[in-house]
Protein backbone atom coordinates (compact mmCIF):
# COMPACT_ATOMS: atom_id res chain seq x y z
CA UNK A 1 0.00 0.00 0.00
CA UNK A 2 1.76 3.16 -1.38
CA UNK A 3 2.10 5.96 1.65
CA UNK A 4 2.07 9.69 0.42
CA UNK A 5 4.23 11.94 1.97
CA UNK A 6 3.74 15.74 2.30
CA UNK A 7 5.82 18.24 3.25
CA UNK A 8 4.15 21.33 4.56
CA UNK A 9 5.79 24.84 3.14
CA UNK A 10 8.27 26.64 5.44
CA UNK A 11 6.13 29.67 7.47
CA UNK A 12 8.31 33.22 6.00
CA UNK A 13 10.77 34.79 8.37
CA UNK A 14 8.32 37.83 9.18
CA UNK A 15 6.31 34.74 11.12
CA UNK A 16 8.72 33.76 13.16
CA UNK A 17 9.70 37.35 14.00
CA UNK A 18 6.09 38.29 15.21
CA UNK A 19 6.21 35.25 17.85
CA UNK A 20 9.72 35.59 19.23
CA UNK A 21 8.25 33.87 22.69
CA UNK A 22 7.81 30.54 20.66
CA UNK A 23 10.51 28.20 19.34
CA UNK A 24 10.26 28.67 15.93
CA UNK A 25 9.60 24.33 15.74
CA UNK A 26 6.46 25.21 17.69
CA UNK A 27 5.71 28.37 15.22
CA UNK A 28 6.45 26.49 12.24
CA UNK A 29 4.12 23.51 13.21
CA UNK A 30 1.11 25.90 14.11
CA UNK A 31 1.83 27.92 10.53
CA UNK A 32 1.67 24.32 8.78
CA UNK A 33 -2.17 23.65 10.14
CA UNK A 34 -2.95 26.83 8.97
CA UNK A 35 -2.80 29.13 11.76
CA UNK A 36 -1.12 32.36 9.67
CA UNK A 37 -1.57 34.92 11.73
CA UNK A 38 0.26 35.61 14.96
CA UNK A 39 -2.92 35.97 17.02
CA UNK A 40 -4.75 32.86 16.52
CA UNK A 41 -1.42 31.13 17.10
CA UNK A 42 -1.68 32.61 20.44
CA UNK A 43 -5.54 32.21 20.74
CA UNK A 44 -4.95 28.48 20.11
CA UNK A 45 -1.97 28.09 22.92
CA UNK A 46 -3.96 29.78 25.07
CA UNK A 47 -7.90 29.39 24.62
CA UNK A 48 -10.27 31.19 26.76
CA UNK A 49 -12.60 29.31 28.92
CA UNK A 50 -15.18 27.78 27.24
CA UNK A 51 -18.54 29.42 27.24
CA UNK A 52 -22.36 27.85 27.38
CA UNK A 53 -23.51 27.27 23.25
CA UNK A 54 -26.18 28.17 22.00
CA UNK A 55 -27.87 25.22 20.66
CA UNK A 56 -31.01 24.51 19.71
CA UNK A 57 -33.92 23.42 22.13
CA UNK A 58 -31.29 23.97 24.81
CA UNK A 59 -33.72 26.07 27.16
CA UNK A 60 -36.70 23.91 26.22
CA UNK A 61 -34.63 20.44 27.39
CA UNK A 62 -33.38 22.82 30.73
CA UNK A 63 -37.17 24.10 31.84
CA UNK A 64 -38.50 20.71 31.24
CA UNK A 65 -35.83 19.43 33.00
CA UNK A 66 -36.45 21.55 36.21
CA UNK A 67 -40.46 21.02 36.00
CA UNK A 68 -39.83 17.54 36.52
CA UNK A 69 -37.24 18.15 39.15
CA UNK A 70 -39.50 20.85 40.92
CA UNK A 71 -42.74 18.15 40.62
CA UNK A 72 -40.75 15.15 41.39
CA UNK A 73 -41.43 13.39 38.03
CA UNK A 74 -38.99 10.79 37.94
CA UNK A 75 -36.22 11.13 35.00
CA UNK A 76 -34.48 8.31 33.46
CA UNK A 77 -31.02 9.48 31.95
CA UNK A 78 -30.97 6.80 29.10
CA UNK A 79 -26.97 6.51 28.08
CA UNK A 80 -24.92 4.02 25.70
CA UNK A 81 -22.25 1.91 26.79
CA UNK A 82 -19.34 3.17 25.40
CA UNK A 83 -16.96 5.89 27.41
CA UNK A 84 -18.33 8.81 25.57
CA UNK A 85 -21.41 7.78 26.81
CA UNK A 86 -21.03 6.41 30.00
CA UNK A 87 -19.44 9.61 31.34
CA UNK A 88 -21.97 11.41 29.73
CA UNK A 89 -24.63 9.09 31.90
CA UNK A 90 -22.21 9.53 34.91
CA UNK A 91 -22.24 13.36 34.15
CA UNK A 92 -26.01 14.26 34.02
CA UNK A 93 -27.36 11.93 36.62
CA UNK A 94 -24.93 13.52 39.07
CA UNK A 95 -25.84 17.16 37.89
CA UNK A 96 -29.45 16.03 38.33
CA UNK A 97 -28.90 14.02 41.51
CA UNK A 98 -27.42 17.22 43.20
CA UNK A 99 -30.57 19.12 41.89
CA UNK A 100 -32.99 16.91 44.09
CA UNK A 101 -34.32 14.89 40.94
CA UNK A 102 -36.08 11.37 41.32
CA UNK A 103 -33.39 10.19 39.02
CA UNK A 104 -32.32 6.52 37.39
CA UNK A 105 -29.43 5.40 34.88
CA UNK A 106 -30.06 3.65 32.09
CA UNK A 107 -27.45 2.17 29.95
CA UNK A 108 -28.33 -1.24 27.35
CA UNK A 109 -26.78 -4.10 27.26
CA UNK A 110 -24.63 -4.48 23.87
CA UNK A 111 -25.43 -8.22 23.78
CA UNK A 112 -28.82 -8.24 24.97
CA UNK A 113 -30.05 -4.93 23.49
CA UNK A 114 -27.64 -3.32 21.15
CA UNK A 115 -26.74 0.27 20.18
CA UNK A 116 -29.27 3.02 21.30
CA UNK A 117 -33.06 3.93 22.19
CA UNK A 118 -35.11 0.68 22.13
CA UNK A 119 -38.82 0.34 22.47
CA UNK A 120 -38.66 -2.26 24.71
CA UNK A 121 -36.50 -0.57 26.87
CA UNK A 122 -38.44 2.85 26.95
CA UNK A 123 -41.67 0.76 27.82
CA UNK A 124 -40.14 -0.39 30.81
CA UNK A 125 -39.05 2.60 32.15
CA UNK A 126 -42.40 3.96 31.46
CA UNK A 127 -44.02 1.25 33.34
CA UNK A 128 -41.47 2.04 36.07
CA UNK A 129 -42.66 5.57 36.30
CA UNK A 130 -40.15 7.65 34.17
CA UNK A 131 -41.86 11.00 32.79
CA UNK A 132 -38.93 12.49 31.07
CA UNK A 133 -36.09 10.15 29.31
CA UNK A 134 -33.05 12.46 28.49
CA UNK A 135 -30.60 10.25 26.01
CA UNK A 136 -26.80 11.40 26.48
CA UNK A 137 -24.83 10.10 23.14
CA UNK A 138 -27.70 8.50 21.55
CA UNK A 139 -31.27 8.95 19.87
CA UNK A 140 -30.43 10.91 17.09
CA UNK A 141 -31.88 8.34 14.81
CA UNK A 142 -34.33 7.09 16.78
CA UNK A 143 -37.40 7.81 14.93
CA UNK A 144 -39.67 5.02 16.10
CA UNK A 145 -38.88 5.20 19.55
CA UNK A 146 -39.77 8.75 19.24
CA UNK A 147 -43.15 8.28 18.50
CA UNK A 148 -43.32 5.02 21.32
CA UNK A 149 -42.26 7.70 23.80
CA UNK A 150 -44.84 10.32 22.49
CA UNK A 151 -47.52 7.73 22.62
CA UNK A 152 -46.40 7.02 25.96
CA UNK A 153 -46.67 10.38 27.69
CA UNK A 154 -42.95 10.44 28.12
CA UNK A 155 -41.07 13.79 27.20
CA UNK A 156 -38.25 12.55 25.30
CA UNK A 157 -34.91 14.74 25.43
CA UNK A 158 -32.23 13.89 23.28
CA UNK A 159 -28.57 15.29 23.32
CA UNK A 160 -26.30 13.83 20.81
CA UNK A 161 -23.79 14.16 18.13
CA UNK A 162 -24.14 11.18 16.02
CA UNK A 163 -24.73 11.96 12.22
CA UNK A 164 -28.18 13.36 11.33
CA UNK A 165 -30.34 11.28 9.15
CA UNK A 166 -30.29 13.27 5.74
CA UNK A 167 -31.11 16.28 8.23
CA UNK A 168 -34.08 14.81 10.12
CA UNK A 169 -34.46 14.80 13.41
CA UNK A 170 -37.29 12.62 15.50
CA UNK A 171 -39.91 13.92 16.87
CA UNK A 172 -38.82 14.23 20.39
CA UNK A 173 -39.88 16.88 23.06
CA UNK A 174 -36.62 18.17 22.66
CA UNK A 175 -33.13 17.59 20.32
CA UNK A 176 -29.70 18.82 21.43
CA UNK A 177 -27.77 18.26 18.92
CA UNK A 178 -24.54 20.16 17.31
CA UNK A 179 -25.18 19.81 13.94
CA UNK A 180 -28.11 21.30 13.46
CA UNK A 181 -29.05 24.13 10.99
CA UNK A 182 -27.13 27.00 11.99
CA UNK A 183 -24.65 25.37 14.91
CA UNK A 184 -22.04 24.05 12.67
CA UNK A 185 -19.64 26.02 14.66
CA UNK A 186 -20.27 23.25 16.94
CA UNK A 187 -20.26 19.81 14.93
CA UNK A 188 -17.76 18.11 16.66
CA UNK A 189 -18.38 18.03 20.12
CA UNK A 190 -18.27 14.70 21.45
CA UNK A 191 -22.09 12.62 23.61
CA UNK A 192 -20.30 13.95 26.97
CA UNK A 193 -19.97 17.42 25.55
CA UNK A 194 -23.38 18.39 24.38
CA UNK A 195 -24.58 16.71 27.61
CA UNK A 196 -22.13 19.19 29.75
CA UNK A 197 -23.93 22.47 27.78
CA UNK A 198 -27.17 20.95 28.77
CA UNK A 199 -25.84 20.00 32.79
CA UNK A 200 -23.88 23.57 33.06
CA UNK A 201 -27.37 24.87 31.82
CA UNK A 202 -29.28 22.75 34.33
CA UNK A 203 -27.04 23.99 37.31
CA UNK A 204 -26.94 28.04 36.62
CA UNK A 205 -31.06 27.99 36.14
CA UNK A 206 -31.55 25.39 39.04
CA UNK A 207 -29.34 27.49 41.22
CA UNK A 208 -31.07 30.54 40.63
CA UNK A 209 -34.34 29.15 41.42
CA UNK A 210 -33.13 27.82 44.53
CA UNK A 211 -33.33 23.65 43.62
CA UNK A 212 -29.55 22.77 44.74
CA UNK A 213 -29.48 20.54 47.71
CA UNK A 214 -26.16 19.67 46.83
CA UNK A 215 -22.46 21.95 46.41
CA UNK A 216 -21.63 21.31 42.54
CA UNK A 217 -20.06 23.18 40.41
CA UNK A 218 -19.86 22.82 36.65
CA UNK A 219 -15.92 22.62 36.66
CA UNK A 220 -15.95 19.78 38.71
CA UNK A 221 -17.75 17.63 36.04
CA UNK A 222 -14.60 18.28 33.52
CA UNK A 223 -12.52 15.06 34.06
CA UNK A 224 -15.84 13.22 32.76
CA UNK A 225 -15.72 15.53 29.87
CA UNK A 226 -12.39 15.33 29.37
CA UNK A 227 -12.52 11.68 29.99
CA UNK A 228 -15.01 11.21 27.51
CA UNK A 229 -14.00 13.28 24.45
CA UNK A 230 -11.00 11.88 24.25
CA UNK A 231 -12.16 8.76 24.05
CA UNK A 232 -13.99 9.07 21.34
CA UNK A 233 -11.55 10.54 19.14
CA UNK A 234 -13.36 13.52 18.27
CA UNK A 235 -11.07 16.76 16.69
CA UNK A 236 -9.49 18.19 19.43
CA UNK A 237 -9.78 21.81 18.37
CA UNK A 238 -12.08 24.79 18.94
CA UNK A 239 -14.53 24.13 21.77
CA UNK A 240 -13.10 20.26 22.53
CA UNK A 241 -9.89 21.66 22.68
CA UNK A 242 -10.71 24.08 25.42
CA UNK A 243 -12.95 21.67 27.16
CA UNK A 244 -10.18 18.59 27.39
CA UNK A 245 -7.35 21.30 28.48
CA UNK A 246 -9.39 22.34 31.47
CA UNK A 247 -10.73 18.40 31.99
CA UNK A 248 -7.09 17.80 32.18
CA UNK A 249 -6.08 20.30 34.78
CA UNK A 250 -9.16 18.73 37.11
CA UNK A 251 -7.84 15.32 36.54
CA UNK A 252 -4.47 16.05 37.61
CA UNK A 253 -5.06 17.84 40.34
CA UNK A 254 -8.76 16.86 41.86
CA UNK A 255 -9.87 13.73 39.79
CA UNK A 256 -13.06 12.39 41.68
CA UNK A 257 -12.79 9.09 43.37
CA UNK A 258 -13.01 6.66 40.38
CA UNK A 259 -10.82 7.79 38.15
CA UNK A 260 -8.13 8.53 40.75
CA UNK A 261 -8.48 4.93 41.15
CA UNK A 262 -8.58 3.92 37.86
CA UNK A 263 -5.43 5.92 37.24
CA UNK A 264 -3.25 4.04 39.82
CA UNK A 265 -4.78 0.55 38.50
CA UNK A 266 -3.76 1.56 35.20
CA UNK A 267 -0.18 2.76 36.74
CA UNK A 268 -0.53 6.25 35.14
CA UNK A 269 1.10 9.38 36.30
CA UNK A 270 -1.57 11.49 38.10
CA UNK A 271 -0.10 14.73 38.35
CA UNK A 272 0.98 14.36 34.63
CA UNK A 273 -1.66 13.38 32.83
CA UNK A 274 -2.10 14.13 29.05
CA UNK A 275 -4.61 13.16 26.85
CA UNK A 276 -2.78 10.08 25.25
CA UNK A 277 -3.12 8.94 28.81
CA UNK A 278 -6.29 9.01 28.59
CA UNK A 279 -6.66 7.46 24.85
CA UNK A 280 -4.80 4.27 25.47
CA UNK A 281 -5.35 3.98 29.35
CA UNK A 282 -8.40 4.95 31.02
CA UNK A 283 -10.70 4.89 27.70
CA UNK A 284 -10.12 1.74 27.43
CA UNK A 285 -10.20 0.12 30.43
CA UNK A 286 -13.59 1.96 30.86
CA UNK A 287 -14.91 0.95 27.50
CA UNK A 288 -14.04 -2.46 28.92
CA UNK A 289 -16.74 -3.46 30.59
CA UNK A 290 -19.40 -2.78 28.03
CA UNK A 291 -17.24 -4.78 25.76
CA UNK A 292 -17.25 -7.84 27.91
CA UNK A 293 -20.35 -7.41 30.01
CA UNK A 294 -22.25 -4.24 31.10
CA UNK A 295 -21.28 -1.20 31.31
CA UNK A 296 -22.94 -0.57 34.08
CA UNK A 297 -19.59 -1.45 36.27
CA UNK A 298 -17.58 1.37 34.66
CA UNK A 299 -20.59 4.03 35.00
CA UNK A 300 -20.65 2.89 38.83
CA UNK A 301 -16.83 3.52 39.54
CA UNK A 302 -17.08 6.90 37.66
CA UNK A 303 -19.98 7.79 40.49
CA UNK A 304 -18.67 6.10 42.92
CA UNK A 305 -18.23 7.63 46.66
CA UNK A 306 -16.33 5.01 48.97
CA UNK A 307 -12.59 4.66 48.16
CA UNK A 308 -12.97 1.67 48.72
CA UNK A 309 -15.70 0.41 46.17
CA UNK A 310 -13.66 2.42 43.77
CA UNK A 311 -10.45 0.44 44.24
CA UNK A 312 -12.33 -2.52 43.68
CA UNK A 313 -14.16 -1.70 40.76
CA UNK A 314 -11.40 -0.05 39.14
CA UNK A 315 -8.92 -4.02 39.42
CA UNK A 316 -11.95 -5.20 38.04
CA UNK A 317 -12.23 -3.48 34.98
CA UNK A 318 -8.40 -3.18 34.82
CA UNK A 319 -8.51 -7.07 34.75
CA UNK A 320 -11.38 -7.03 31.93
CA UNK A 321 -9.27 -4.51 29.70
CA UNK A 322 -6.67 -7.50 29.35
CA UNK A 323 -8.81 -9.94 28.06
CA UNK A 324 -10.13 -7.48 26.03
CA UNK A 325 -7.12 -7.55 24.69
CA UNK A 326 -6.95 -11.04 24.49
CA UNK A 327 -9.99 -11.37 22.62
CA UNK A 328 -9.37 -8.39 20.18
CA UNK A 329 -5.77 -10.07 19.34
CA UNK A 330 -7.54 -13.30 18.41
CA UNK A 331 -10.46 -11.94 16.43
CA UNK A 332 -8.71 -9.56 14.66
CA UNK A 333 -6.28 -12.48 13.23
CA UNK A 334 -9.50 -14.31 12.30
CA UNK A 335 -11.75 -11.42 10.93
CA UNK A 336 -8.01 -11.07 8.35
CA UNK A 337 -8.35 -14.28 6.85
CA UNK A 338 -11.98 -14.29 6.73
CA UNK A 339 -11.66 -10.96 5.03
CA UNK A 340 -8.57 -11.90 2.66
CA UNK A 341 -9.61 -15.28 1.77
CA UNK A 342 -11.06 -14.32 -2.04
CA UNK A 343 -8.82 -10.95 -2.93
CA UNK A 344 -5.48 -9.83 -1.32
CA UNK A 345 -6.20 -6.17 -1.56
CA UNK A 346 -10.23 -5.87 -1.64
CA UNK A 347 -11.71 -2.24 -1.40
CA UNK A 348 -13.59 -3.42 1.44
CA UNK A 349 -12.62 -5.78 3.96
CA UNK A 350 -15.92 -7.68 5.17
CA UNK A 351 -15.35 -10.26 7.51
CA UNK A 352 -18.73 -12.08 9.79
CA UNK A 353 -18.87 -14.87 11.88
CA UNK A 354 -20.65 -16.46 14.53
CA UNK A 355 -17.15 -16.67 16.58
CA UNK A 356 -16.81 -13.15 17.21
CA UNK A 357 -17.73 -11.39 20.12
CA UNK A 358 -20.00 -8.48 19.62
CA UNK A 359 -17.60 -6.27 22.34
CA UNK A 360 -14.64 -6.56 20.03
CA UNK A 361 -15.44 -6.09 16.38
CA UNK A 362 -15.10 -2.28 16.22
CA UNK A 363 -11.46 -3.12 17.77
CA UNK A 364 -10.86 -5.56 15.39
CA UNK A 365 -12.49 -3.25 12.52
CA UNK A 366 -10.27 -0.66 13.30
CA UNK A 367 -7.28 -3.20 13.72
CA UNK A 368 -7.54 -4.08 9.96
CA UNK A 369 -8.77 -0.74 9.20
CA UNK A 370 -5.21 0.36 9.99
CA UNK A 371 -3.10 -2.52 9.04
CA UNK A 372 -4.55 -2.13 5.64
CA UNK A 373 -5.64 1.32 4.71
CA UNK A 374 -9.23 0.40 3.50
CA UNK A 375 -12.56 0.38 4.87
CA UNK A 376 -13.47 -2.34 7.11
CA UNK A 377 -16.75 -4.04 8.27
CA UNK A 378 -16.77 -6.89 11.10
CA UNK A 379 -20.32 -8.59 12.03
CA UNK A 380 -20.78 -11.02 14.82
CA UNK A 381 -23.36 -13.61 13.54
CA UNK A 382 -26.09 -15.01 16.92
CA UNK A 383 -28.52 -17.52 15.31
CA UNK A 384 -30.70 -15.26 12.84
CA UNK A 385 -29.49 -11.73 13.98
CA UNK A 386 -25.97 -9.95 12.97
CA UNK A 387 -24.15 -6.67 14.60
CA UNK A 388 -21.70 -5.37 12.58
CA UNK A 389 -18.96 -2.91 13.15
CA UNK A 390 -17.39 -0.52 10.41
CA UNK A 391 -13.76 1.30 10.49
CA UNK A 392 -13.11 3.76 7.09
CA UNK A 393 -10.54 5.69 5.69
CA UNK A 394 -10.50 9.03 3.85
CA UNK A 395 -12.45 9.13 1.04
CA UNK A 396 -15.41 6.60 2.20
CA UNK A 397 -17.49 8.30 4.42
CA UNK A 398 -18.79 4.72 6.14
CA UNK A 399 -21.87 6.39 7.93
CA UNK A 400 -23.25 7.82 4.08
CA UNK A 401 -22.75 4.31 2.69
CA UNK A 402 -24.32 2.45 4.72
CA UNK A 403 -27.45 5.60 4.34
CA UNK A 404 -27.70 4.57 0.82
CA UNK A 405 -28.65 1.07 1.75
CA UNK A 406 -30.43 1.42 5.06
CA UNK A 407 -33.40 -0.68 3.61
CA UNK A 408 -31.07 -3.52 4.65
CA UNK A 409 -31.23 -2.59 8.35
CA UNK A 410 -32.85 -2.68 11.55
CA UNK A 411 -30.60 0.20 13.30
CA UNK A 412 -27.24 1.91 11.59
CA UNK A 413 -25.40 5.14 12.56
CA UNK A 414 -22.46 6.74 13.34
CA UNK A 415 -19.37 9.03 11.79
CA UNK A 416 -17.62 9.31 8.44
CA UNK A 417 -15.42 6.93 9.94
CA UNK A 418 -17.01 4.92 11.98
CA UNK A 419 -20.11 2.86 12.47
CA UNK A 420 -22.22 0.63 13.40
CA UNK A 421 -25.63 -1.85 12.03
CA UNK A 422 -27.79 -4.20 13.44
CA UNK A 423 -29.64 -6.80 10.68
CA UNK A 424 -30.81 -9.98 9.71
CA UNK A 425 -27.82 -12.54 9.29
CA UNK A 426 -29.58 -13.44 5.80
CA UNK A 427 -29.04 -10.62 4.58
CA UNK A 428 -25.52 -9.91 5.11
CA UNK A 429 -24.54 -11.53 1.33
CA UNK A 430 -26.42 -8.72 0.20
CA UNK A 431 -24.73 -6.07 2.11
CA UNK A 432 -21.44 -7.46 1.48
CA UNK A 433 -22.18 -7.22 -2.30
CA UNK A 434 -23.37 -3.84 -2.25
CA UNK A 435 -20.46 -2.59 -0.26
CA UNK A 436 -17.93 -3.92 -2.01
CA UNK A 437 -19.38 -2.65 -5.31
CA UNK A 438 -19.61 0.68 -3.60
CA UNK A 439 -15.93 0.78 -2.48
CA UNK A 440 -15.17 -0.20 -6.09
CA UNK A 441 -16.58 2.60 -7.92
CA UNK A 442 -15.39 5.19 -5.39
CA UNK A 443 -11.85 3.86 -4.49
CA UNK A 444 -9.07 5.30 -6.67
CA UNK A 445 -7.05 3.27 -9.35
CA UNK A 446 -4.12 3.63 -7.34
CA UNK A 447 -6.01 2.40 -3.93
CA UNK A 448 -7.21 4.36 -0.81
CA UNK A 449 -4.93 7.25 -0.07
CA UNK A 450 -2.82 7.46 2.57
CA UNK A 451 -1.68 10.33 3.39
CA UNK A 452 1.04 10.82 6.00
CA UNK A 453 1.63 15.36 6.25
CA UNK A 454 4.95 16.63 8.08
CA UNK A 455 4.93 19.73 10.17
CA UNK A 456 8.51 20.41 9.09
CA UNK A 457 11.79 18.67 7.41
CA UNK A 458 15.15 18.81 8.80
CA UNK A 459 18.10 16.62 8.97
CA UNK A 460 18.12 14.20 11.76
CA UNK A 461 21.74 15.53 13.03
CA UNK A 462 19.46 18.39 14.28
CA UNK A 463 18.34 16.43 17.02
CA UNK A 464 21.12 17.31 18.68
CA UNK A 465 20.13 21.12 19.09
CA UNK A 466 16.82 19.59 20.32
CA UNK A 467 17.80 16.48 22.53
CA UNK A 468 17.58 18.38 26.06
CA UNK A 469 14.15 17.25 27.16
CA UNK A 470 13.77 19.91 29.51
CA UNK A 471 14.72 22.75 26.76
CA UNK A 472 13.11 25.29 25.07
CA UNK A 473 11.94 23.04 22.22
CA UNK A 474 10.26 20.06 23.83
CA UNK A 475 8.66 22.53 26.45
CA UNK A 476 6.79 24.77 23.72
CA UNK A 477 6.02 21.35 21.30
CA UNK A 478 4.12 20.46 24.57
CA UNK A 479 2.25 23.65 24.45
CA UNK A 480 0.54 22.23 21.32
CA UNK A 481 -1.57 19.41 23.72
CA UNK A 482 -3.80 17.78 24.12
CA UNK A 483 -3.36 15.76 20.97
CA UNK A 484 -5.33 13.94 19.37
CA UNK A 485 -7.85 13.42 16.13
CA UNK A 486 -7.80 16.96 14.46
CA UNK A 487 -4.46 18.34 16.38
CA UNK A 488 -2.23 15.36 16.41
CA UNK A 489 0.84 15.48 17.45
CA UNK A 490 3.75 16.92 15.21
CA UNK A 491 4.99 14.70 12.27
CA UNK A 492 8.56 15.26 11.12
CA UNK A 493 10.21 14.45 8.03
CA UNK A 494 13.51 13.15 9.47
CA UNK A 495 16.20 13.02 6.32
CA UNK A 496 20.36 12.16 6.60
CA UNK A 497 19.32 9.05 8.80
CA UNK A 498 21.94 5.33 8.09
CA UNK A 499 20.31 2.38 9.55
CA UNK A 500 23.21 1.61 12.22
CA UNK A 501 20.95 -1.36 13.93
CA UNK A 502 17.72 -2.88 13.15
CA UNK A 503 15.44 -5.71 15.02
CA UNK A 504 11.87 -6.86 15.78
CA UNK A 505 10.48 -6.81 19.14
CA UNK A 506 7.64 -7.93 20.75
CA UNK A 507 5.34 -10.58 19.40
CA UNK A 508 7.56 -12.09 17.04
CA UNK A 509 5.09 -14.50 16.36
CA UNK A 510 2.42 -11.91 15.02
CA UNK A 511 3.10 -9.07 12.69
CA UNK A 512 0.58 -7.05 14.26
CA UNK A 513 1.73 -7.17 17.55
CA UNK A 514 5.51 -6.54 16.54
CA UNK A 515 7.37 -3.49 17.20
CA UNK A 516 10.56 -2.43 14.88
CA UNK A 517 13.72 -1.30 17.27
CA UNK A 518 15.83 0.85 15.00
CA UNK A 519 19.16 2.88 16.18
CA UNK A 520 19.76 5.58 13.40
CA UNK A 521 23.49 7.37 12.78
CA UNK A 522 23.07 10.93 11.34
CA UNK A 523 25.67 12.76 9.31
CA UNK A 524 27.79 13.75 12.27
CA UNK A 525 27.85 9.77 13.29
CA UNK A 526 25.58 10.31 16.61
CA UNK A 527 23.31 7.37 16.97
CA UNK A 528 19.93 8.07 17.97
CA UNK A 529 17.53 4.95 19.22
CA UNK A 530 13.95 4.86 17.55
CA UNK A 531 10.95 2.85 17.74
CA UNK A 532 8.04 1.79 14.83
CA UNK A 533 4.96 0.53 16.85
CA UNK A 534 3.35 -2.55 15.12
CA UNK A 535 5.89 -1.71 12.26
CA UNK A 536 7.57 -5.31 13.24
CA UNK A 537 6.63 -6.53 9.62
CA UNK A 538 8.71 -4.45 8.29
CA UNK A 539 12.16 -5.31 9.34
CA UNK A 540 13.25 -7.11 6.77
CA UNK A 541 13.11 -3.83 4.54
CA UNK A 542 15.96 -2.67 6.50
CA UNK A 543 19.74 -3.50 6.55
CA UNK A 544 22.80 -2.08 8.45
CA UNK A 545 24.36 0.94 6.46
CA UNK A 546 21.18 1.89 3.89
CA UNK A 547 20.39 5.11 3.74
CA UNK A 548 16.52 6.58 4.98
CA UNK A 549 14.29 9.22 5.63
CA UNK A 550 11.71 8.86 8.16
CA UNK A 551 8.19 10.16 8.87
CA UNK A 552 8.48 10.74 12.61
CA UNK A 553 7.38 12.24 15.78
CA UNK A 554 9.53 13.46 19.04
CA UNK A 555 8.23 12.69 22.40
CA UNK A 556 9.95 12.14 25.76
CA UNK A 557 9.98 8.82 27.58
CA UNK A 558 11.12 7.80 30.94
CA UNK A 559 12.55 5.09 31.54
CA UNK A 560 13.68 3.77 34.95
CA UNK A 561 13.41 7.47 36.09
CA UNK A 562 15.55 8.64 32.92
CA UNK A 563 14.21 11.05 30.37
CA UNK A 564 15.26 10.77 26.90
CA UNK A 565 14.44 11.86 23.43
CA UNK A 566 12.16 9.37 21.45
CA UNK A 567 11.80 9.25 17.93
CA UNK A 568 8.87 7.38 17.20
CA UNK A 569 8.58 6.32 13.59
CA UNK A 570 5.99 5.92 11.37
CA UNK A 571 7.19 5.27 8.36
CA UNK A 572 10.29 5.05 6.26
CA UNK A 573 11.91 4.78 2.86
CA UNK A 574 14.93 4.35 0.82
CA UNK A 575 16.79 7.50 0.42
Amino acid sequence: MPTEWHVAPTAPRAFFEALPELHPLTAQVLYARGYRDPELVRLFLAPPRVEQLQLSDLERATARLLRAVHNQERIAVYGDYDCDGVSATALMTEVLTALGADVRAYIPHRFDEGYGLNVEAIERLHAEGARVIVSVDCGVRAFDEAERARALGVDLIITDHHALMEGRVPRAFAVVHPQREGEAAWAELAGVGVAFQLAARLLEEGTSLGLLRQPLAAESLLDLVAVGTVADVVPLVGANRALVRAGLERLNQAPRLGLAALIEAARLPLGALNAEHIGFGLGPRLNAAGRLNTALDAYALLVAQAAEDARRLAQQLDAQNAERQRLTDRISRAAERLALQEEETPPLLFAASPEFNAGVIGLAAQRLAERHHAPTVVVQIEGERARGSCRSVEGFHITQALDQMQDLFDKHGGHATAAGFTLPAARLPVLRQRLHALATALRPAEGWRRVLRADAAFDLSALARLADVDGKALRDLQRLEPHGAGNPRPLFLLRGAVVHRVRRVGRADEDSASHLSLQLRDQRRAVWDAIGWRLGHRAAELREGMSIQLMARLGVSAWDGVRRLQIEVLDFRPA
